[in-house]
This record gives structure tokens, sequence and C-alpha cells, in this order.
């Protein structure tokens, strides 16, 4: 980590979590094409802040948590709304949503007991927000035009087996490094 907090990285993962509501707004709105076009710019913002933050070397300690805060807050909301909407099932909304509280709620547990917490998400991790990012797009143009059924369904399924299976990944991996690392601030 070498940048400031004030880089465009920083700024482009500000903009998506200022685009968070007006998502799940234009979802729960019935204006899918406003939710589409916004989802398409945040998540342009999300590939262009990572490129430029590898590319010109602007990575920070700041960036690091508003990254994932960022996706989490703008797939929450989008997921939020798509199940309020009645679009979205309830065991997959509420499994995504599950999932990132966990995340939440352990990060915040391993920084609070463990401290010095490196957010570096597993491959799993991003195969799974990739599959939720799909599947809520999907969702949001199922809203404009029908879809095959069973198509959506498969999707639909995928995000929710690699939802839990992160999950649980999680939960084992950072409890053991949290383990390790309390065992050896012990030791004399």
């Amino acid at each position: 980590m070498n940048a400031g907090w004030f880089t465009l990285p920083n700024l482009l993962s500000l903009l998506r979590l200022a685009l968070a509501p007006f998502v799940a707004i234009a979802v729960v709105g019935d204006r899918p094409l406003i939710a589409l076009m916004l989802a398409g710019a945040a998540g342009a913002a999300d590939g262009l802040d990572g490129w430029i933050a590898r590319r010109w070397n602007q990575t920070s300690a700041l960036g690091a948590w508003l990254d994932p805060i960022a996706d989490k807050i703008l797939l929450a909301s989008a997921w939020a709304a798509l199940y309020l909407k009645g679009v979205a099932p309830a065991w997959l909304a509420f499994a995504i949503l599950g999932r990132d509280l966990v995340i939440v709620a352990g990060a915040l547990a391993y920084e609070w007991k463990v401290g010095n917490l490196v957010i570096a998400p597993s491959r799993l991790s991003k195969w799974t927000t990739a599959f939720q990012i799909a599947a809520a797009l999907v969702l949001i143009l199922g809203m404009l035009r029908p879809l095959p059924e069973t198509g959506v369904h498969l999707l639909e399924v995928a995000a929710f087996v690699l939802t839990v299976a992160s999950g649980v990944h999680y939960v084992v991996i950072w409890s053991w490094r949290a383990r390790v690392a309390l065992r050896e601030r012990r030791r004399p």
C-alpha cells in the first residue's frame, strides 16, 4: 500500500457506494432499464478502479477496505430490492445477505480480537461475486422481458451454492487464522 486516500480508485469505489441506493430504487420502482444502466456503470467503475490501482500503483489501505465494502453494499442493495420487488427468491436473497453479514461480522471480530486484518478475497469469493452479479443482472433483465426459466433457475442455484460454499470457506479459514494468531500472541 503506497497511495494516499485521495486516489481515483477510491473515488470510483465511492461512486459505486453512491450508486447502490439508486440501483435499489430503480428496481423497486419498476425501472429495470435504469437499474441495468446504473448497475452497468457501477460494474465498469469496479473494473476500472482495480485496473487503475494496479496499473498506476494507486493501492491504499483505505482502498483495500473501500472496494469490498462498495461491492457488498451494492450487491446487498440490489438483492434486497430484487427480493422486495418479488423478483428474487427468498432462499437466494437471504443466503447472499446472510453471507455478507457473516463476513462483515467476522471481519470486525477479527480486527477487534486479533487486529491487522488484511483483506484479500479468495478465488472462490471472486467467483461467488461474479455469479451473484450475473444472477442479479439476469433477474433485472427478466423484469424487461421474459427469459428462459430453466437458465435463470440454474444461475440462481449456482449463485446459491457458491454463496454458501464461500461463506463456509471464510468462516473456516478466518477462524483458523484467528486461532493461530491468538496462540502465537500468547507464546512467551
